[in-house]
């Protein structure tokens, strides 16, 4: 089961990744989940550079809700703009937009990036 939970999720993210990609101007935001964490990065594919990152564990977190996700959200929303990043293509990275994916994305947005 897992496996092939895990194969379906590979599945989708390599057609979302053949849709978006993140330039300079518009970068994309890559969310990640772990049992034990969520992980967000700003990513410029052009370059091949990670601009910016944040997690649950850098906040001092030990569980995974969606509190905390959303938490992680305005954390990144706010190094975003100090960087001077304002326009972000969003990256599910495979994963449902429920729960803890769209916990990050509203927090991501309620801090003030676009997408």
């Amino acid at each position: 089961m897992a496996f092939n939970k895990y194969k379906r999720r590979l599945r989708i993210k390599k057609g979302i990744r053949n849709k978006i990609s993140g330039t300079s101007e518009k970068p994309r935001l890559s969310v990640f989940k772990s049992n034990k964490g969520i992980y967000a990065q700003i990513i410029d594919d052009t370059k091949g550079h990670t601009l910016l990152a944040v997690s649950s564990r850098e906040l001092g977190e030990t569980k995974n809700s969606i509190d905390i996700s959303k938490s992680v959200g305005t954390k990144l929303a706010e190094k975003a703009k100090s960087g001077g990043i304002e326009h972000v293509v969003f990256d599910r990275n495979g994963y449902l937009y429920h729960g803890k994916v769209k916990a990050l994305a509203e927090g991501a947005r309620e801090g003030g990036l676009k997408f």
